[in-house]
């Protein structure tokens, strides 16, 4: 037999342990013999024990070392300002070297161009010259401009805060340079092969230039601290009362000479009824656009030719595409008379046509965006306000029914 021993239940204690530097131990707290530590000894000049001096709450930080983020300085070129060693001379002797190196190669190169400025200038006033080979050293020209001052550090600095100067070769390369190999042309061409916008709207496309668009801010964008207007995506959704104005496009010029774009944008995904099918309807247009490297970012003027008509997605229908193209013309300075497309004429647009018949080819350059939309309570608003149309109502066709004869005879006679 087993001999069962009654065992006495022992209160369990738990120690008292800090896990908050706020939070002090209950023991703590009530022990009356518990003196405060002294204060720790002043620093002359400090702030921090001069505020405290005066009575003035120390910032809350619960005891923790809370890092806080440098805010970055406000530089524009309303507000230029120049770039200042990282750390003083003789603090990294290999960060002072690597300086000397970088120097010296610029120096070497800029010498080289020099030279070959000089040959260039003496081979344009020969009366019999070589036009292919002065174009071959017109180019290796530009190539030294840009590599003699590319790894410069005030160069690097003055471009990544938006104060370089674009009429100048490097900061043209560099613009490009970054436009091409971090990702935003990547995702551009993604998606517009993704959604079929390239054969659907136009068979090739190759981008020169960079395009973005900006539409207002929803109103949760807004709580969350976005500006007023926000950037889209390409491809992104937008609400359509967010284009219910046209949206501003933004550019990226690469090329000094100014040269003539025009500007459309359509809507391919609209139905048609009688051949079941889809068409394209014309959403704006705009021929004759002047820009360089150095023209302003922001397009303004492109509401003097076809006016723009918001978008409008069909009730019932997909999501649809909204195209906008901005195409080199073929001669970059005659401007073309395009004539101005009646209201009546946007549906039913014929891309491709009207490209050929102008000369207007995205294999040649130029730029592209594209975002999509649904209908919503909104586009009865555009149809109303705007179009001062009927809003069309579209959806799927009835299911044929095989028995539809037989469901009218009667069962019981």
């Amino acid at each position: 037999m087993f001999a069962l021993r009654r065992v006495c239940a022992k209160p369990l204690t738990y120690t008292a342990r800090r896990g908050n530097a706020t939070v002090q131990a209950a023991t703590e707290a009530t022990r009356p013999s518990a003196a405060a530590p002294p204060p720790p000894p002043a620093v002359e000049g400090a702030p921090k024990a001069a505020a405290q001096a005066e009575g003035e709450a120390a910032p809350k930080t619960g005891g923790r070392n809370v890092r806080r983020r440098r805010q970055r300085p406000n530089i524009s070129l309303e507000k230029p300002k120049e770039w200042n060693r990282p750390v003083a001379k003789g603090v990294i002797p290999a960060y002072d070297e690597a300086l000397k190196v970088i120097q010296k190669d610029s120096e070497l190169l800029m010498a080289e161009a020099e030279e070959l400025r000089a040959d260039i200038q003496k081979a344009e006033t020969e009366v019999v010259r070589n036009d292919e080979e002065l174009e071959k050293m017109r180019k290796r020209l530009n190539i030294l401009e840009v590599q003699s001052r590319a790894n410069l550090p005030e160069i690097r600095w003055k471009f990544v805060n938006a104060m370089g100067d674009m009429s100048q070769p490097v900061y043209r390369h560099l613009a490009e340079q970054r436009w091409r190999k971090d990702g935003d042309l990547d995702l551009l061409m993604e998606r517009i092969h993704q959604m079929n916008v390239v054969p659907d709207v136009l068979p090739d496309l190759h981008p020169s230039i960079d395009v973005r668009l900006t539409v207002p801010s929803t109103l949760k964008q807004l709580r969350e601290g976005q500006k007023v207007h926000a950037p889209v995506e390409p491809g992104a959704f937008v609400f359509p009362r967010q284009t219910t104005k046209r949206p501003n496009v933004f550019t990226t010029v690469f090329h000094p000479e100014t040269k003539l774009y025009t500007l459309l944008m359509v809507d391919p995904d609209v139905p048609h009824v009688e051949t079941q099918t889809f068409t394209t309807y014309l959403h704006w247009l705009q021929p004759n656009i002047p820009l360089s490297a150095t023209t302003q970012s922001r397009l303004m003027d492109l509401n003097t030719h076809t006016p723009y008509i918001p978008p409008h997605p069909q009730r019932g229908t997909p999501y649809h595409r909204y195209v906008l193209l901005l195409l080199p013309q073929s001669d970059p300075t005659k401007p073309l008379e395009i004539p101005i497309v009646a209201d009546s004429d946007r549906l039913g647009f014929d891309t491709r046509s009207f490209l050929q018949q102008w000369g207007l080819d995205g294999a040649k350059g130029g730029g592209a965006h594209m975002f999509r939309e649904v209908w919503d309570t909104d586009v009865s608003k555009i149809y109303s306000r705007v179009l001062r149309a009927v809003e069309p109502k579209f959806g799927r066709p009835p299911k044929f029914d095989r028995y539809a004869d037989v469901k009218k005879v009667k069962k019981y006679v």
